[in-house]
Parts: structure tokens; sequence; C-alpha cells
């Protein structure tokens, strides 16, 4: 069993009282001891148990009573699975003042409630942006606030809630502590003085890193209880090899011409083994955001095709023979050339001759053929070939060697289940694995339809023939739906061209044998994918005489029918029979990796045998942690990978990657120094205090007027999901949160400012409801302003939002930037008096905000909040449903003058939506009740 050990802790008021804890390694004891002498950052290797030395901490200071711990940066998942284990903890160790946590989340909670819950003290998980309003309204008091707890600290940058919340805490709070918790190092070492800047963020001055090659660590997993591992290398096939070379190759060209076209970006991580990365493409992309709109078409169809490359590359050793190239069809489908189009506007990789032999090699795989005079395939000569993933084989293997072991061994020595865990990368994988399992035991006749290798040989074919079966039905349809597409966008270009002569020939057909292009060093390629004639590659379409063929190839056999009903039994058709519990001995669970909740499923499988399908970093160290923390519970693994793979270049990697993070960051702590305008416990110097507080404004005659009152900002609630309240509090404004019916931010008596991103300017203008707001703000405000806020990293101009797929698309909507330009200048025709502000990034519009608060008087937010409200309503009433209010607001047809007397009359949203115009009239009026129910009534396969 688990070691557990008993610790002092000291509860609010001063009581010491010992509490029964799980830390079983030497490692996790030393941690918690540090976690619970100061404050500071702790940097964990992944799947060395972050979550278990969390819950261990949180149930210490929930088992010492009288507490009040905050944890940010959780989500659902989490939460539940650290209520669970506190639960658990305070069920062993028979804590009477433990009550485990409290969720405060965006379900219906009121104020009252979440008041009274902070006063009664516990653990409580609250959203971020919930936890920010209610530290700034005072509904939660932050000097009562006995200490937080970061969980993903390496999420908390200087714009996010998280900062925004760590920062009230700690200029209100002189005794609490602070603790924060991250299992990635590498947000920790990219940027200049990552570490420090991090810790600033956190207004923390001390780290502890734990790598896996710390000393304390090793020693804790590398002892006699070592986990047996038997580390399998399987060979890849032929065809898997050549295509995953093809596959490199593109990407490797893709990146070269990446490379030429942007020279003035830094570079030095865009090579071969960086795309082996899970996000490469989303590093490339973040670097070419800003300079979005300059970079060429070519640049921005290169991007988005490195996606589909490194998706290839994880199908193809995922993904079955017929599936992959499934896939294959619908991603040469979607890439295919449309009528008209020119060799510019295609992905270059299509063009490649690497790509000619991913799609003939692919195809290989699943059929074949002897090739005709004019190069296609003869449709009497096609045979199935429907090669199996190597894998399969090995993994039927060692299922034997286990039963075997369990057959000689029957007796377990050990406190383990005797299950056999499976683990692969995700739930499709799962379905495969399961399928295959199913069908592994059928005993089938060996004859030339299933080969004569063996058992499992034949059992693959058994379901490979089924799949391909399912391939060509779905063939069949997916052809029928091309030619419906072919027909409608030819129509479609047909009337854009009208006006510059006839359109070009279609492409999507193929051409004929005499003009067939020759591809270079391919030959006669059979089964291969067809050229159009500016070289790319053109979607294969089977002809009805090699789908007929092949359906008469593998037609079910009377064996095959006889086992279908067997295989394919759904046991809920008869719950009676089934219902039962499954003898955990006799067990095989396949599971996708999934975290921090792996270590959830070995404590609870408590497997004998555990089968890593594929390869995992992190898993790896959660067995090395599960098996060192039970004496008395003995662990096999088999280690599967593909030799030579980018399965195996992609492991060796975040090895590789997450040590040298390491390294950087113990580097960077022996040189670091963190300059802080707060002390230890959070104080800010009195003098800086007053100084900072200091408003210089120009009063009458240039006279400099000091007070002692800093500016002021009233801010809808709504807003707190964006990063610019914070960096108003980071310039010493106060923010005042309310629930304002008109405008995001009231700056003065005078200027009212509605603020939107360009999604949501986009979709305002589209429904109409910024001319409602902006008619709304005249109405009560002498300078209403409306802010159009661009994101910080990406460009500072309109043209990115008119990247369209598609050249027919952009026919008909190619003008959408400046669509939104012309309805900006109809807005400021309708409103003269309107003022647009334009701002860069939400540091430019904190800046903007401070200078129109210099002559300014400070706003009321009493006065801001009555603001818009009828006569007999209460500001109260804006807090209640906020959800069904904000759907309720963009329907046409609804302001912000009849909407209450909407929810009043008729109650809610449902109803609504099911009214008629009669029912809607008396609340809305005719006009209003008429758009309502036109709205919720109408088919969505009308036009506009």
């Amino acid at each position: 069993m688990a070691t557990e050990k008993w610790y002092p802790m000291s509860s609010a008021n001063g009581d010491r009282q010992p509490v029964k804890l799980s830390l079983p390694l030497k490692y996790q004891q030393e941690l918690f001891q540090e976690l619970r002498e100061k404050d500071e950052l702790v940097i964990l290797a992944r799947g060395l148990g972050l979550l278990r030395l969390l819950t261990n901490l949180l149930h210490a200071y929930d088992a010492a009573g009288n507490n009040l711990i905050l944890l940010v940066g959780a989500d659902e998942r989490e939460n539940g699975w650290i209520g669970e284990a506190l639960a658990e903890h305070a069920a062993i160790s028979m804590s009477p003042k433990a009550r485990g946590l409290n969720v405060v989340n965006t379900d219906a909670m009121s104020v009252g409630t979440r008041e009274k819950m902070y006063a009664l003290g516990g653990i409580f998980s609250v959203t971020s942006r919930i936890l920010v309003v209610d530290l700034l309204t005072g509904l939660l008091n932050p000097e009562i606030i006995t200490g937080v707890v970061a969980l993903h600290a390496d999420r908390i940058v200087a714009t996010s809630l998280e900062a925004f919340i760590l920062r009230i805490y700690r200029q209100r709070n002189k005794v609490g502590f602070l603790k924060a918790l991250s299992d990635n190092p590498e947000p920790f070492t990219t940027g200049f003085a990552p570490l420090s800047t991090m810790m600033r963020n956190l207004f923390l001055k001390n780290v502890s890193i734990w790598p896996r090659f710390q000393v304390c660590v090793a020693q804790s997993l590398e002892g006699k209880k070592r986990a047996e591992v038997i580390e399998l290398e399987v060979a890849m096939s032929d065809s898997m090899r050549d295509i995953q070379n093809a596959i490199m190759e593109c990407v490797e060209v893709s990146i070269g011409e990446l490379k030429k076209a942007n020279s003035g970006l830094e570079m030095e991580e865009w090579n071969l083994d960086s795309a082996l990365h899970k996000q490469f493409d989303v590093v490339i992309r973040r670097q070419l955001d800003p300079v979005w709109h300059r970079v060429s078409w070519k640049t921005k169809q290169i991007v988005n095709d490195l996606s589909v490359l490194r998706g290839m590359l994880h199908t193809l050793l995922t993904y079955d023979a017929v599936s992959f190239n499934r896939h294959l069809d619908t991603i040469l489908a979607a890439h295919s050339p449309p009528p008209g189009s020119t060799r510019q506007t295609q992905s270059p990789w299509l063009f490649l001759d690497a790509a000619q032999t991913i799609f003939t090699t692919a195809k290989r795989r699943v059929y074949s053929g002897n090739s005709s005079k004019d190069g296609a395939e003869d449709a009497e000569s096609l045979r199935p070939v429907l090669e199996e993933q190597p894998k399969w084989a090995i993994l039927a293997e060692v299922l034997e060697e286990i039963d075997r072991d369990l057959y000689f061994n029957p007796i377990l020595r050990d406190d383990s289940n005797g299950t056999i865990l499976i683990m692969c990368t995700d739930t499709a994988q799962c379905r495969q694995l399961r399928e295959y399992l199913q069908i592994m035991h059928v005993h089938l006749k060996r004859d030339e339809d299933y080969g004569e290798e063996g058992e499992h040989d034949a059992s693959a074919a058994f379901m490979m023939r089924k799949k391909l079966r399912d391939y060509l039905k779905w063939k069949k349809e997916f052809a029928k739906i091309s030619v419906a597409l072919f027909k409608e966008n030819q129509a479609a270009l047909d009337s854009a061209t009208a006006t510059r002569g006839p359109p070009n020939q279609s492409l999507r057909g193929k051409a004929p044998t005499n003009k067939r292009r020759r591809v270079r060093g391919g030959g006669n390629t059979g089964t291969g994918s067809s050229r159009a004639s500016n070289g790319s590659i053109l979607a294969s379409e089977d002809r009805p005489m090699e789908v007929a063929t092949l359906m008469s190839e593998i037609q079910p056999t009377e064996e095959e029918a006889a086992q279908k009903e067997d295989v394919v039994a759904d046991p809920l058709d008869d719950m009676e029979d089934y219902f039962q519990l499954y003898d955990m001995q006799d067990l095989v669970v396949v599971h996708a990796y999934d975290g921090d909740m792996d270590e959830h499923v070995l404590e609870e499988v408590k497997p004998r045998y555990i089968i890593m399908y594929e390869p995992d970093t992190s898993f790896v160290r959660r067995v090395e942690v599960y098996r060192s923390s039970h004496n008395d519970r003995n662990v096999r693994v088999y280690f599967l990978y593909y030799g030579g793979s980018v399965e195996e270049q992609r492991y060796l990697s975040s090895v590789r990657r997450e040590k040298d993070a390491f390294t950087r960051l113990i580097k960077e702590k022996s040189t670091m120094s963190v300059v802080m305008t707060l002390d230890a416990h959070g104080v800010e110097d009195p003098q800086e205090a007053f100084l900072r507080t200091i408003n210089t404004r120009i009063a009458g005659g240039g006279r400099l007027a000091a007070t002692a009152e800093p500016p002021r900002v009233v801010v809808d609630v709504r807003e707190f999901g964006s990063s610019l309240p914070s960096l108003l509090h980071g310039r010493s404004m106060v923010i005042v949160p309310c629930m304002l019916t008109v405008g995001d931010y009231i700056l003065s008596p005078n200027i009212c400012i509605e603020r939107k991103s360009i999604k949501d300017l986009i979709s305002s203008f589209k429904d109409g409801r910024l001319y409602n707001q902006t008619e709304t703000m005249f109405q009560y405000y002498k300078s209403p302003m409306l802010l159009i806020e661009f994101d910080q990293n990406k460009s500072f101009t309109l043209e990115p939002f008119a990247d369209l797929s598609g050249s027919l698309a952009s026919v008909s909507a190619n003008n959408a930037s400046s669509d939104l330009q012309s309805k900006l200048v109809l807005l400021t025709l309708a409103f003269p008096k309107l003022r647009i502000i334009w701002s860069s990034s939400p540091y430019q519009t904190a800046e903007i905000f401070e200078s129109l608060k210099t002559q300014e008087p400070e706003p009321d937010p009493i006065h801001a909040v009555n603001v818009g409200l009828d006569g007999g309503q209460r500001a109260e009433d804006q807090t209640f449903n906020r959800v069904p209010q904000d759907m309720l607001r963009v329907v046409p047809g609804v302001t912000s003058k009849n909407i209450k007397n909407l929810i009043i009359e008729i109650g809610s949203l449902k109803e609504v939506a099911n009214a008629s115009v009669d029912e809607l009239e008396p609340a809305v009026g005719k006009e209003s009740g008429r758009q309502i129910h036109r709205f919720f009534n109408k088919n969505v396969l009308d036009d506009d």
C-alpha cells in the first residue's frame, strides 16, 4: 500500500493538528514540505504527479479548518478529480473539519449565495471571470483569504485574468500565502528573461525546479521497485515508409518555401525536426500574424498545408490502410482545382512528385491492378491488397504472451487486478483496436481470401474486407456529391465569368488519353492519381467497372456472413442477459492518453500488464510513479513503436525539448534577479502608493492638481473576459464592475464607450445590434464613442478578415473588408457625432483611456447602472439569467428598451421562440413582434 504520513498543519486561528496525507515517494514529501513552508513557483516534469501533490496540499489546509483557500486555473474536469480526491482524503483521515471542494462556476448562483459561502470558508475553485468581479465589488474581501493556489502557472501571462486576480490579492492581503504550480516547462523558456517575467506576474520570488533527472526524483523512481519494461520496435511496411518519406519531403519543401518568402522573420525553429512538434503550425502562424495582411497568398496556403501534411503523418501510423486512403480522398477533394483555376491558386505541395507517391502508394495498399495501355487501371485485373497495420500482429503476439503468463502463473502474488490496459493516442485509435480485438480470436478458414500465414492475418483480413466494402459504398455516394458540387460550381463560374468570355475548360474530369501529362520519374503509375494540365493531382474518380469489380471480389463469404452477427452483437438489445459486473482478472481496457487523468485510471484499474500502443513521455513517468508508490503491485509494460518513424522521432524530440527547457530554467534561476515593487508580503511602499494615486489634471489656468483619489472607470461585468480591465487596473485606475445597460466603459459623466473586437464588430453589423447600441448611447451621454480594438499580436488592418478559402467563394465575397468599411461609413453618416477609436491592442487602449480621462470628472457608478433602465426597474434585475438575455438581445426586433417587457410578459426564451405575432405585440409592438416571429420561424433553407 502507499505510504501515509502525518504532518502537523496550522489553521487560521493558530491551532496545530496532525493531518494524514498520501505521499509515498521521497521527492513528493520534500516538495510538500517546501510548499508548506514558503511561497514559491513549482515547475514539475510532466507525469510526476502534479495533481496528487495539489490535492494533498489542499487537504492539509482543508483538514485544519477555519481557512479560506482559493484555487485558480483549474478546469471543470480537474475540479471533478480534485473534489473526489479531497473527499477520499477526508474519509480516510476522518477529519471532522474537512469540507471538500466548493466549485463556483458559470452555473446559476446568486450573489448572496456566493457571499454566504465565502463567509463560511473552505476550499473554493472559482472561475477567473467570477472571482475578479467578486474581488473588485467587495463581495469577497481579499484580506480574509488564507491563501491562493494557482494551477497551470505557465498560462498566467501579464494580460490574463489570473494575473489580475493575483495583483488584487497581493495588493490588499498582507499575510496570505500564494503558491503556483505547473508541469509544462517550455513556456517558461521563450522570450527574454521569461522565468523572471513570469514570476513578476505571479508576485513570487522563489522558484523550485523538479525535472526527471533531479537527484531526489531519480532515486525515488529508479529503486528496486521499477516496472518491468519490454521494448518492441515494430518495422513499418515498405509502402508506409515510402509514404512517410514522401510526406516529409513535402513538409521540407513547404518550410523551404516559407523561409524564402519571409526572410525577415526569426526562423531558427523552422526546420524538419521542429515540424514534428504538435505546436509547430501554431508557432508559425503566431509569428506571421502581425504581418498576415502583407504576406502572399502562397505563404498563407503553405501555412494551412503544413497542418494538413502533419495530420497525414499521424493518420498514416494510426489509421488502417482503407481508412487512410479514404482520408486522402477527402483531402484531395478539398484541394482539387475548381473550374477555371490556374497553377497559382493550388496548394504547392500537390505539384510535387512526392505528392504523386503519397496517393499512388496509399491506393496500392488497398487494391492494385495491371496498367492498361492508357496508363489507367485495368478493371478486370483489380484485386484487393488490404495491407494490415504491422502493430496488429505484434499486439496479438503480446496478448498471447500475457495469456501464457496468466496460464502458468494463475495465482496473483500481488495486489494488481491482472487487468490488461492498452493505451493509445486518441478515441479513433481506441475504436480501431477494439474492433480488431473483437475479431482476433474468430477462427476462419485459411484460403486464398485470407492468406496462409496464420490466424491473426485471417482475422485482420476479415476486418479489412469489411472496411473495403464500406469504403466502396462511401465512394459511390461521395462521387454523387462531387458531381453535384461540380455542377453548382460550374454554374457559379459561368455566371461570374460571363463578361470575360467563355470559362476555362473544367479540370475536374480526366483529360483525353493522348493529352495525359507524363509524371516525371513516375512512368506508368498503374493505380496512381492522374494530374491536371497545370500539373496538380486530380481527385481520382473510380470508374463504375472498377467499383463493381472490387465489390464482386470482396463479397461476404459464407463464413463471414455466419460470423457477422456474433462479432457485432449489441448487448443493449437485451440488457438483462448482459448486465453484469466484469471480472477484473479477464478485462482488457483500451484507453486514450488523457493527461493527469491517466493517474486516476492506473489507480482504479490496477493493471498488471500495460501495453503502450504509442509512446507517450508523460505516461511513462506516471507508470514509474505508480509502480514506485506501491510495494505490492507488479507491473509489466510493453512499449510499442515504429522504428525509424516520425512517431519515434516525436517521442525522442519531446524528451529532448523538456530536458533542454529544464536546463535553461536552471541556468536562468542561477543568474536571475526579480525586481518587484511589493515586499515579501505583497505590501506596496506607502510613499510609492501615494505617488501612484496622484492624478495630474490640467485645471483652470494650467494649474496641476494633485488629488489622493485615483481615477475611476465603470466597467460592464461582461467585459471581464478581455484583458483591458486588468491593464486599466495596472495603470492605477479603480475598476468598478457593474451591470450596464448602455455602453461597456464609462470614463466620465459625459464619455461612454462601446468596445468591439473585429469579430464582434462584424456580427454587430450583421444583426443590426450596433445601430441600436449607438442610438441608446446618444440618448444618455454627450460624447459616445465606438472603440474598435485589434489583437495585440495580429495585423492592424481589416484585410485579413477578407480571407476566404476557395476562388468561387471569393467571387461574391472577396470584398469583406471593403464591405465592413462601407458599413462603418453608413454608421458615421447615421450618427455624425459618433467618435470612432482605432486601437491596435489593449495596451494602447489603456493609454487612450488614460488620456481621455485627463480633464474629465469621475463617473458615478450608480448613475451609470440606472442609465437605460425603466422607471420601475431595479439594477439588481440585470443580473438575473444573463445568458438567455444576451441570446435574446441579438434577435432582430429586440432592443434595450423592449427586452424587459418581453421577458416580463412572455417569461422565458423558449416561450418567446414559440409565441405568435399576436402574443408578442402587447410586449414589443407590432413591427418588432413580426421581426421576432419571423426570426424564430424562418426556414433555414430559405434565402434572405
